[in-house]
């Protein structure tokens, strides 16, 4: 026997019953603002779980590809997507934020970025936050799921639902859940990743946890989960920076850092693996660590660790393009004039993600100091330099061959690093993707 919201509703006067009631039972509309790399599969995710979704971006084209069946994000699988969207028709997707208000929950996943100055950008989750406000109805639940500062959840988007005269926990449930997406994961993927989770009150917390389900890990408060997204990536940004550092000094002593940190890496206890490259990538860890700094000058506090991990990283891409210099010139070449092949610019191997990728500056530093520049990258059609777009080119032994220079700066899988050095004159590889292999070739530098 069926439950109807009135029915309900006399029974408990209170929203949280009614809507866990269709939580519960895959009878809550989802809305999911923001269809990137976090929001599609979000979407996807609940969509498969039963939910009917509805996409909302302000992409036509992501919009018209979700609505026609097609999958643009390589972490889901084409013919299922197919079958959500087309078959079951369970996910479907508009610019029309107005049908905010058909949704039951909302989560948003926007782009959170920084600005030239390393301020947080927060204009998407402002923008998003408007569409909701503007649409609000009794019994929603918001969920905020982009990487930000703590305090956004209650400074910057409950004022707004307040104005409408909501109150949080009572008709309306309001919660910070980060996302935890690794793109080109496969073995820690939504459905097995712990997500942390935080609410205005206990209320929102408790539906927003029940919500997401047996993955969810709820915190005492929304503020806690805000700086547990941003504590865990900034953890990760200084300690790439100190690897990083490590093996600029490992390289000036002779000593193999890569062997090092592997050799340090049997201790089973007290040591986590960090390992140095051209500098992070990425749509979180490069970013994530100014939202705290930002945070942090607000209440006149220092991050020197923080800045000075991002100032040893920042200046990875520089180190690469000495390195570059430093082995033309042994070679009796310049670097001015040379034919500069770089393998891969994705910010990590396997994916088409460019987002704050390492390699983006190494390419204008090379361009700058007039290289003759070819990028090979099977996952990515055109590549930036200097603000200009320019197409990559297909693997080949003659690119190889031809080329005065082979920088490896993401470590794709498919690529065969034993053919690299081998039709290669020098190689310079900043991944240590070749770790096995290349001492036994002279050309070889990392």
């Amino acid at each position: 026997m069926s439950v109807n919201q009135q029915d309900l509703l006399s029974i408990s006067p209170n929203h949280k019953d009614y809507l866990y009631h269709k939580i519960k039972n895959k009878t809550a509309r989802i809305g999911v603002i923001g269809l990137g790399y976090v929001g599609l599969p979000t979407a996807f995710e609940k969509a498969e779980e039963g939910y009917d979704v509805i996409g909302f971006d302000v992409s036509d084209l992501k919009v018209k590809q979700v609505n026609g069946g097609k999958n643009y994000i390589n972490d889901i699988d084409d013919a299922k997507f197919n079958e959500i969207t087309k078959a079951r028709k369970k996910l479907s997707a508009t610019t029309d934020f107005s049908k905010l208000n058909q949704v039951d929950v909302v989560l948003i996943c926007v782009p959170t970025p920084i600005d030239e100055y390393k301020q947080p950008d927060l204009y998407f989750v402002r923008s998003a936050t408007d569409s909701i406000a503007a649409n609000l109805h009794p019994g929603m639940l918001v969920i905020l799921e982009s990487t930000t500062y703590p305090g956004t959840t209650e400074e910057i988007m409950m004022p707004l639902f307040a104005e409408k005269g909501y109150t949080a926990g009572k008709d309306l449930f309001v919660a910070y859940s980060p996302e935890r997406i690794d793109p080109g994961n496969r073995k820690f993927g939504i459905k097995n990743t712990p997500k942390i989770v935080g609410g205005v009150t206990e209320h929102c917390t408790s539906l927003a946890a029940g919500f997401i389900g047996e993955v969810a890990y709820p915190v005492s408060s929304v503020k806690v989960a805000e700086m547990a997204k941003v504590y865990e990536n900034t953890f990760r940004f200084i300690n790439i920076a100190f690897a990083n550092e490590m093996a600029v000094l490992g390289e000036k002593m002779d000593i193999d850092m890569w062997e090092v940190i592997e050799a340090s890496g049997t201790k089973p206890y007290g040591f986590m693996k960090f390992f140095p490259g051209p500098g992070v990538g990425g749509h979180c860890i490069p970013v994530d660590p100014y939202y705290l700094t930002y945070k942090a000058k607000e209440m006149n506090q220092n991050t020197k660790l923080i800045e000075l991990a991002g100032e040893i990283n920042n200046n990875m891409s520089e180190v690469v393009v000495n390195r570059a210099m430093k082995a033309l010139n042994e070679h009796g070449k310049a670097i001015n004039g040379s034919k500069v092949v770089l393998l891969g610019a994705a910010y990590k191997k396997d994916i088409g993600d460019m987002r704050e990728s390492p390699i983006l500056p190494i390419l204008d530093e090379l361009a700058n100091a007039n290289a003759e520049i070819k990028v090979c990258d099977p996952f990515i059609h055109q590549v930036p330099i200097n603000n200009n777009m320019h197409p990559t080119v297909n693997y080949s032994k003659k690119l190889l061959q031809n080329a005065d220079l082979v920088i490896i700066g993401t470590d794709h899988t498919c690529f065969n690093y034993k053919e690299i050095l081998e039709q290669s004159k020098i190689v310079l590889d900043t991944r240590n993707a070749c770790k096995n292999i290349g001492e036994k070739y002279t050309n070889y530098i990392r």
